[in-house]
């Protein structure tokens, strides 16, 4: 015989730890979780997100995938993580020349009102220079605008 007792309990925790899990599971994704499979991080590809004062809000990636030939960038937040504010994650590319004529940069953006993460934006970059750049701004009357990122060319090839 069965005690509905331990049936309710059971689904009680099994439900709460679903519900108590999800948070934590999104925060602590990885850039290459959040890329997909195949992407790993690039030298130089970890810049912190801060405000002009030095608070770090968060970390953006750069992270590539030899078997598609993209880039990809994340900004996850390390602050306000759980509550929506405003997150950015931006990818420039700088195609080749052409018949040498200098070609306009490439630029790719993931902007909005996120609790986790900003991204991922992905663009195909085989021998091309990039650029990336991550941005958190808190909610609030005059709250700081953290930023980071590499705003000079690299990982040419």
């Amino acid at each position: 015989m069965r005690t509905p007792g331990k049936a309710v309990l059971l689904t009680a925790a099994v439900c709460l730890s679903g519900v108590l899990a999800t948070p934590a599971d999104a925060a602590a994704r990885s850039p290459e979780s959040i890329c997909g499979g195949g992407f790993g991080r690039v030298s130089g590809g970890t810049k912190d997100v801060v405000t002009p004062s030095g608070r770090k809000y968060g970390t953006v990636y750069l992270l590539y995938n030899r078997a598609t030939q993209q880039n990809c960038v994340v900004t996850i937040k390390s602050s306000f993580v759980g509550a929506k504010t405003l997150v950015s994650a931006e990818l420039t590319v700088m195609p080749k020349a052409v018949k040498d004529e200098k070609q306009n940069p490439i630029v790719r953006r993931d902007s909005g009102s996120y609790k986790y993460y900003a991204g991922p934006v992905k663009y195909w970059a085989k021998d091309l220079c990039v650029k990336f750049w991550g941005t958190i701004k808190p909610n609030g009357h005059d709250p700081a605008v953290a930023r980071g990122g590499r705003q000079s060319w690299g990982n040419c090839g």
